[in-house]
């Protein structure tokens, strides 16, 4: 058995590795996988001082399929600033395989200043004076509501959870959470934010390739970008990055059906809760499952241990009727299986420290705005909804990635509201799968 290490940058400590880019790389394993050389062999042939030459050579001995290649490219990061928290939302839900980071609502600007120009997201041109009223006024509300949280919290010190013996500035710093967290739901969907994201090149060119065939002017010039920077690491491959028919097919569907629903499920008073699970365990006849579920699970010393084939093979759909906007944002992260979300507004969530009354006409001129562009049938209606907008929301996957999603949410430091609908839907999953019950950690959300 021989190992060789390949390095896109190679650290100091290992020089003798050859240094080679996204393309070369990929070109390299790809030459690999149609010999029996040996890659020190394919490596021989290769010129490093002229990159260029070398992948072409080796693309052009056999028809490879640019995807099967463009999965070998290694890691590849983008940053993108000062985008909307609809897009950063929608890269997510796109780059499934992704690994990423968003800017906390705990750490970005909050006032007017850091909203998109009208025009690049696409508002009617005679809405926007109203778009941009709205706009102010709920981070009025925002910074109103945190300022008197905050006061509150500090006013009624027993009114916010602390551990125990914890230092003045951390009992400080959970404080404010505290009033963040509450107030965050008037924060406008289309305040900016910035992403990072890691991904091959294959999946970038997926990536891309959706946003290009979005209706949204904001997706559609955040292609144009990530093409052209991506296009210096990796151009042979990001030539399948653009708009596509299925593609846009399927986005204007899926428009049509949002609008469709939010129109008629337009409404500002909170969602009751409401949860949906469905377990299926069933194994083909020749294949069945034989593992206890206690077995798959009691093992595991913490969350990430690793589960039993009971819980790997057993498929779990769940979803909520009313998925704040301000949660979405972050469920929608759990990478594997299938998330969907019309993205509407069914309803508004405000905790039950901010009364609705008191904030009712900030909500009823945002409905009116919302309804006024579905009604038009604009895809910037995305940019007319606040964190609280409360909408359905279903991910499917398997019960080990559901477990783990539903540890880690309810689990230290977990946001309350996050403990509060996987709490719900972890508890449906129990009366389905009673032998778990005894085996999975359901926290209790207590501050970091």
């Amino acid at each position: 058995m021989r190992i060789t290490g390949l390095a896109l940058v190679p650290p100091p400590s290992a020089a003798s590795l050859p240094k080679v880019t996204p393309e070369l790389l990929a070109s390299v394993l790809a030459r690999y996988s149609r010999s029996n050389e040996g890659i020190g062999a394919i490596l021989d042939k290769v010129d490093l001082a002229n990159p260029d030459a070398s992948i072409d050579r080796i693309l052009k001995f056999v028809d490879y399929g640019h995807a099967s290649i463009g999965g070998l490219t290694g890691g590849l990061a983008i940053a993108l600033d000062d985008i909307s928290m609809w897009l950063a939302w929608k890269l997510f839900e796109i780059a499934q395989m992704a690994d990423g980071q968003e800017s906390s609502t705990r750490y970005i600007t909050m006032d007017p200043s850091n909203l998109p120009a009208p025009d690049e997201i696409g508002l009617p041109e005679d809405l926007v004076p109203s778009w941009r009223d709205l706009m102010a006024r709920s981070f009025a509300a925002y910074q109103s509501e945190y300022a008197r949280l905050d006061t509150l919290g500090e006013a009624e010190p027993d009114r916010v959870r602390v551990p125990e013996g914890a230092k003045p500035a951390v009992v400080t710093r959970i404080r404010k959470n505290y009033a963040l967290d509450r107030a965050r739901y008037f924060i406008p969907l289309a305040t900016r934010t910035n992403v990072g994201l890691v991904q091959t090149s294959r999946m970038w060119a997926t990536t891309v390739k959706h946003l290009d065939s979005l209706p949204h002017p904001e997706a559609r010039a955040a292609a144009a970008l990530i093409r052209e920077e991506l296009i210096k690491q990796s151009p042979r491959l990001m030539r399948h990055s653009f708009a596509e028919k299925s593609y846009q097919a399927q986005a204007e569907q899926e428009l049509a059906a949002s609008l469709n629903l939010g129109l008629e499920r337009l409404s500002t008073a909170p969602l009751a809760d409401e949860v949906w699970v469905k377990v299926d365990r069933t194994t083909p006849p020749w294949l069945a499952e034989t593992q206890p579920v206690a077995e798959a699970l009691r093992h595991r010393a913490n969350r990430y241990g690793y589960q039993g084939t009971a819980t790997r093979r057993m498929r779990v759909t769940f979803a909520w009727n009313n998925m704040a906007v301000a949660e979405l944002r972050d469920l929608n992260r759990h990478r594997t299986g299938h998330r969907h979300t019309p993205l509407i507004q069914a309803g508004f969530y405000l905790p039950s420290e901010i009364a609705h009354a008191d904030h009712q006409a900030l909500l009823d001129d945002q409905a009116a705005l919302t309804r006024e562009l579905m009604a038009r049938g604009s895809p910037a209606y995305v940019y007319s909804l606040l964190l609280g907008a409360q909408t359905p929301f279903e991910h499917s996957t398997h019960a080990d990635k559901f477990i783990y999603e539903a540890e880690l949410r309810t689990g230290m430091g977990a946001h309350f509201r996050y403990a509060e609908h996987l709490s719900a839907v972890l508890h449906a999953f129990f009366e389905q799968v009673p032998e778990a019950r005894d085996w999975v950690v359901e926290g209790t959300a207590e501050p970091e």
